[in-house]
């Protein structure tokens, strides 16, 4: 893969995930416990044995950047790199117009690696590719652009670009965020939608960012700008995710592609890591997450005041770190250095860094953001109308905390 060059879209605002993206980028967010969003776009590449890669910076990007100068540091003697680009205003005096203004801003770095192929991806999904099979299509289709697409169903394609395609899955049209969107011929109640993952190649690319560029009336997007102006002049096919098959995988995982961009779908995705068998699995050794680990030591259940005192977790995850001293953890999700102390039950719930759970607290289907800590006997996420008055409620009744907030 070392003509290959990959670029990865990580300075959007993220502004529908927030509270949690108020101080950081969307994929520094955590997620499951231990790991960043952006720890599994990254992990595809390095899995797949793609080692160039450059991540587009913006907004709120230093603990983004700060992470993959922890954790993904490659090995320049052999030409691999992960590096994190700032935005730069090379073509002028303001940011990022848009994804496809991301990449023309840094071409650049195209022009001077000089490969074959160019990947451009989104750094703010949670899934795992072989991104290798999907080159392989590329080339086998002589395809100028390939788009990766999941069928989604129709009720939710709206959030999505929805992509037509011809019986060789050649691209026919695509619209972003369609109010109204075409079906999947025979299967009426599934849309294809892009997951903002492309393969280019360079010249194509090139070509097709100068002349947006120079468009004044253009939004400077992949999705609504250079695809669609390039369906009836280039070969622009269709990638079907569903066909794409990683080392250890379950059936439940095939086609496993979440858009995290909400509050409720960002929880709902968590939740996805804890059934007894998970739709997305961590535990996959064939395949791991990589990210960076701290040294903390081992997770601790304490056990104690004649059993009155015990600490129990069902159904959960509890990172290194945590100390469960009494209390009851069930369906949750613990990031490192979590403490939760006795009598109090946690339920349903999101858990990150340096969180503390006091005595005989109750937490039920909440977010609480790094270093919150809950004071003795207070109730979250039982009584929604009060929480609203305090704390940010999702539409699905999601109580988040934010990082940093201060409980009396």
């Amino acid at each position: 893969m070392s003509n290959v060059i990959t670029m990865i879209l990580a300075g959007g605002a993220g502004t529908r995930l927030e509270p949690l993206t108020k101080e950081r980028a969307k994929p520094a967010v955590p997620f499951g416990g231990r790991y960043r969003i952006i720890d599994f776009v990254l992990s595809s590449f390095v899995n797949s044995g793609f080692f160039k890669i450059k991540i587009l910076t913006q907004i709120m990007a230093s603990s983004l950047i700060e992470h993959i100068d922890r954790a993904w540091q490659l090995s320049s003697v052999v030409g691999q790199y992960i590096n994190p680009v700032p935005a730069q205003m090379r073509k002028g005096a303001h940011w990022y117009l848009g994804t496809a203004d991301a990449v023309y801003q840094n071409l650049n770095i195209i022009r001077d690696e000089d490969p074959e192929y160019v990947c451009i991806f989104g750094g703010d999904h949670i899934y795992k590719m072989d991104v290798g099979q999907m080159l392989r299509y590329h080339i086998q289709k002589k395809a100028d652009v390939t788009v990766a697409t999941v069928p989604v169903p129709v009720s939710e394609a709206s959030a999505f670009g929805v992509i037509e395609v011809e019986k060789d899955w050649r691209i026919k049209g695509f619209e972003e965020k369609p109010k109204a969107p075409t079906s999947i011929p025979g299967r009426p109640k599934k849309a294809l939608a892009s997951m903002g993952n492309y393969i280019f190649n360079p010249k194509i690319l090139i070509e097709a960012l100068e002349k947006d560029a120079a468009d004044k009336d253009s939004s400077h997007d992949f999705g609504k700008n250079i695809l669609p102006a390039m369906i009836n002049k280039r070969n622009v096919f269709a990638y079907n995710f569903m066909t794409n098959i990683i080392p250890g995988m379950s059936k439940s995982e095939r086609g496993y592609w979440r858009d995290v961009g909400t509050i409720d779908s960002y929880w709902t995705a968590n939740m996805d890591l804890i059934t007894v068998t998970p739709l997305f699995n961590l535990y996959n050794y064939k395949w791991p997450i990589r990210t960076y680990y701290p040294s903390y030591p081992p997770a601790k259940f304490v056990f104690a005041e004649k059993g009155q005192r015990m600490g129990i977790a069902t159904d959960s995850m509890v990172c290194e770190g945590c100390i469960i001293s009494g209390g009851h953890i069930d369906k949750s999700i613990l990031s490192p250095r979590v403490r939760i102390n006795s009598y109090s039950f946690v339920t349903e719930s999101i858990l990150m860094e340096d969180v503390e759970i006091g005595r005989y607290a109750k937490i039920k289907r909440a977010i609480i953001d790094k270093g919150v800590k809950i004071p003795p006997d207070m109730h979250i996420g039982y009584d929604i109308e009060e929480d609203k008055k305090k704390f940010y409620v999702s539409p699905n009744g999601i109580v988040v905390i934010s990082k940093g907030t201060i409980l009396e």
